[in-house]
């Protein structure tokens, strides 16, 4: 497998191209772009649940998607990429119709966090226990931003939504995120990774050897959503970068070696690792999001910052305990 590098991609010609109607500052485009580029050189099929990427890049009748691409609801990403693959194998094993002609191909589901941790996480794990060969990616912006900002099993502790708002009587969200990237590897998958659009080599580092694996394929993408999180359109990347140095998002990888899951640590993730002190306070991450703003009212809320430390603090030991750190 051949590295692409961030100078080289410059030089792929966009499938997920411009036009789109995504919003000022949307992570989404960033992280899309690099995945695509990435698998750029092998033919690739799309299918998208419903969710800000879907409604924004395919405005009847506009799309920004020069790939073969299906919109499905949001509860069956996995199930139709599951059909898309299993009908290229049973051509590619009778020699007729349009995919036999493929030695390999990239089926690729994109959900967001509502369409993952929620409404087709049963799919998903249907596609993962049978094995499909495809690479399904979660662009996480942390809750049901295109249809209201509504709470989800992917949004933080004590974030404030339209269905979990914080105020004197519920502090924003009562529950943590759901650990959705050890539920993807209890199902003893050959390949999951987190990625963040402040390190778009990584990005495309971990989307070229997911391609280049066999078997069901789980990426994690960080999203940052400026109407949803309340920030300034400008500080999306700087935003996620901060999510990791506080390891809030951690970045790493894990492959499944002789039957076991093994954990690696990438880039600045492992820079903290290297070195405890570089690990900076949540409170920075938090302040800049008027979603946490009533965190920030010390009377009140000083005791769930101190607890969204500690939630923080805790999930990184774990991490560094499972990558033999």
């Amino acid at each position: 497998m051949e590295r692409l590098t961030l100078k080289d991609a410059a030089y792929i010609k966009d499938t997920l191209m411009s036009g789109h109607r995504l919003c000022a500052g949307c992570a989404h485009p960033i992280v899309g772009r690099l995945i695509m580029k990435a698998a750029a050189d092998t033919p690739t099929i799309v299918t998208n649940a419903t969710g800000c990427l879907e409604v924004a890049t395919t405005i009847f009748p506009f799309t920004s998607w020069n790939v073969p691409w299906l919109h499905n609801a949001f509860e069956n990403a996995a199930a139709n990429a599951s059909g898309i693959e299993a009908t290229w194998k049973a051509q590619r094993r009778s020699g007729k119709g349009p995919l036999a002609k493929y030695e390999k191909l990239n089926v690729i589901a994109f959900g967001g966090d509502g369409a993952t941790y929620d409404i087709g996480f049963q799919a998903i794990s249907g596609a993962f226990e049978r094995g499909h060969h495809l690479t399904y990616v979660l662009m996480d912006n942390e809750a049901y931003m295109n249809t209201g900002i509504q709470r989800s099993g992917g949004t933080p502790f004590a974030a404030s939504t339209t269905t979990s708002p914080a105020g004197s009587v519920i502090p924003g969200k009562a529950e943590w995120k759901k650990p959705i990237d050890e539920i993807m590897i209890a199902h003893e998958i050959p390949y999951l990774a987190t990625m963040s659009p402040a390190y778009p080599q990584d990005v495309l580092d971990k989307c070229r050897k997911a391609f280049n694996t066999d078997g069901p394929k789980f990426l994690h993408a960080f999203i940052p959503c400026t109407r949803g999180w309340r920030y300034d359109t400008s500080e999306s990347v700087s935003l996620a970068r901060l999510a990791t140095q506080t390891c809030v998002f951690p970045i790493y990888d894990v492959e499944r070696i002789d039957g076991r899951p093994v954990y690696k640590l990438s880039g600045p993730s492992a820079a903290i690792a290297r070195r405890p002190e570089s690990k900076k306070p949540v409170e920075e991450y938090l302040k800049g999001q008027g979603r946490f703003r009533h965190l920030f009212r010390p009377k009140e809320n000083k005791e769930l910052l101190e607890a969204i430390q500690d939630g923080v603090d805790h999930r990184w030991q774990l991490l560094l305990e499972k990558c033999g750190l």
